[in-house]
């Protein structure tokens, strides 16, 4: 199912990463909104701050500011991981540029359609093209169904490669 939010451009790859970050810390009980990931931000800053005995500015502040924009703009309650823009890893990367490449496709690849073809035999090609080790196989399959579930089937997988 599609958010009702669109992942949001203006957030940056870092504050995307926090944000991952914090919605798969397991010690977290409670749902990762925007006011929950502007709270982290803080008192993460505040006791390094504090331990290291030093006044925090410049990137740590950046992200503050972008958290407190978002916050003015979607309200406090908002489901961070809605907004946070969504790259594949870079070994996912490699493999979707693979797979581009190895098609004779007219139309641009879906993150659906990159599932089919790498079912299709293609890990194994991959593999033995030294692109991906054998035991990377099921840790990459899973990325891509987390993909697929996050932004969409239909999705083109060139808008989730990290590196372009």
């Amino acid at each position: 199912m599609r958010n009702a939010i669109e992942a949001d451009e203006r957030v940056s790859q870092e504050l995307s990463a926090v944000i991952e970050a914090i919605a798969g810390n397991p010690d977290i009980d409670e749902a990762v909104t925007l006011g929950v990931v502007r709270d982290s931000i803080r008192q993460t800053l505040a006791g390094f701050a504090e331990a290291e005995g030093i006044h925090l500015f410049g990137d740590e502040e950046t992200l503050c500011a972008e958290v407190d924009a978002l916050i003015e703009e979607y309200g406090e309650d908002v489901l961070a991981i809605h907004l946070a823009t969504v790259k594949a890893s870079d070994g996912l990367s490699t493999i979707i540029e693979a797979l581009m490449d190895d098609t004779d496709e007219d139309i641009a690849l879906t993150l659906e359609r990159c599932a089919e073809l790498w079912s299709m035999a293609s890990l194994p090609s991959l593999a033995g093209d030294g692109l991906i080790e054998s035991d990377e196989e099921q840790t990459l399959l899973a990325e891509i169904e987390t993909l697929i579930e996050r932004v969409g089937e239909d999705t083109l997988a060139e808008s989730v490669l990290r590196f372009e």
